[in-house]
C-alpha cells in the first residue's frame, strides 16, 4: 500500500507487468515505444518485453536511462534509439533501421509527451513557446511517428498504434489548458487515423487519469491526497495500470480500433 501524507491509497488490484503470468503472447513481435524512458513509457516497455516482444526504447534526451532500461529487459534484441518526435527525418531514419534489423514492426506506442503546470486562469503563464512545444510534441509527434512507421506497421496487415492520451482530453481538467487541448486532439487523431489506416492498422488511445509517477509524487502532498479522495477507486493510476491496458489492447482486443480506453479509477464520476 502507498501512504500519502495521512491518506493511505488502496494497493493496485491489477497484476504487475503482463496480465498473463508465464505466457509470452507477443513472442516474435516488435514494438517501438516513443518516450520509452519516462515513468509511464518504461512500464510499457517492461510489460511488452515480459510478454515476449522485442522492444525499441525510443528517447529524446534520456539516452543513458533508455540504454540502461533496454539492457535490463528480459529476452533478446532490445535496444534504445533516438526517437525525437518533433524531428521527422530522425523518425524516418529509425524506421529504416527497424526495417533493416527486424523487417517488421507490430506495435507503435506513442508515449512521448510534455506538459507544465500552469493554472487554467493564468493565460499569461501559458506563453506562446510553451503552447507551441506542447502541441508539437503531443500532437504533431503522434502524426509524425505514425507516418514514419506506417509502411512497416501495414506490412503484415496486423499493425497496432497505441496513443497514450489522458482523460484531460475529455474532462478539460489537467496540468494546463494547452495540455488538455493536446490530449483532446490525440483522441480525435486516434479516431481519424483508425478510419484512415484500417484494416491493416488498428489505432487506439489509452487515456489514464493522474498517474503516480515520480514526478507526481514530488508535487504537493495535500494536492495529491485530494486527487486520491476525488477518485472513486481511492488511488491514483499506477504506470503498470497504463501498461497493462496497452498489453490488453495488443493481445486481447483484436477487434477494437478508434476507441479511447480510460484508465482513471472512475475519476470523471466524482
Amino acid at each position: 500500500m502507498t501512504a500519502v501524507s495521512g491518506h493511505v491509497s488502496a494497493a493496485p488490484d491489477t497484476a504487475s507487468r503482463s496480465s498473463l503470468p508465464g505466457a509470452t503472447p507477443l513472442a516474435g513481435k516488435v514494438a517501438v515505444v516513443t518516450g520509452g524512458a519516462g515513468g509511464i513509457g518504461a512500464s510499457i516497455v517492461r510489460t511488452l518485453a515480459a510478454a515476449g516482444c522485442t522492444v525499441v526504447v525510443g528517447y529524446n534526451a534520456s539516452g543513458a536511462t533508455a540504454r540502461a532500461l533496454a539492457a535490463d529487459l528480459p529476452g533478446q534484441g532490445h535496444r534504445a534509439a533516438p526517437a525525437p518526435v518533433t524531428d521527422s527525418a530522425a523518425l524516418a531514419a529509425l524506421a529504416a533501421d527497424v526495417d533493416e534489423e527486424h523487417g517488421r514492426l507490430d506495435i507503435l506506442v506513442n508515449c512521448a509527451g510534455i506538459t507544465k503546470f500552469v493554472a487554467h486562469a493564468d493565460l499569461d503563464g501559458l506563453d506562446d513557446d510553451l503552447v507551441d512545444r506542447i502541441l508539437s510534441v503531443n500532437v504533431r509527434g503522434v502524426i509524425a511517428a505514425t507516418r514514419a512507421f506506417r509502411p512497416l506497421l501495414a506490412h503484415g496487415g496486423r499493425g497496432l498504434v497505441v496513443n497514450i492520451s489522458s482523460i484531460a482530453g475529455t474532462t478539460a481538467m489537467g496540468s494546463n489548458i494547452a495540455y488538455c487541448a493536446s490530449k483532446a486532439a490525440v483522441d480525435n487523431l486516434t479516431k481519424s487515423l483508425a478510419r484512415a489506416l484500417a484494416p491493416a492498422i488498428r489505432v487506439v488511445s489509452v487515456a489514464p487519469g493522474l498517474v503516480d509517477t515520480e514526478f507526481v509524487k514530488g508535487l504537493d502532498e495535500a494536492w495529491r491526497n485530494r486527487q486520491v479522495e476525488l477518485t472513486p477507486l481511492a488511488r491514483l493510476a499506477d504506470p503498470d495500470d497504463v501498461a497493462n491496458a496497452v498489453l490488453a489492447v495488443a493481445t486481447l482486443m483484436p477487434f477494437t480500433t478508434g476507441a479511447i480506453i480510460p484508465v482513471d479509477g472512475g475519476r470523471p464520476l466524482a
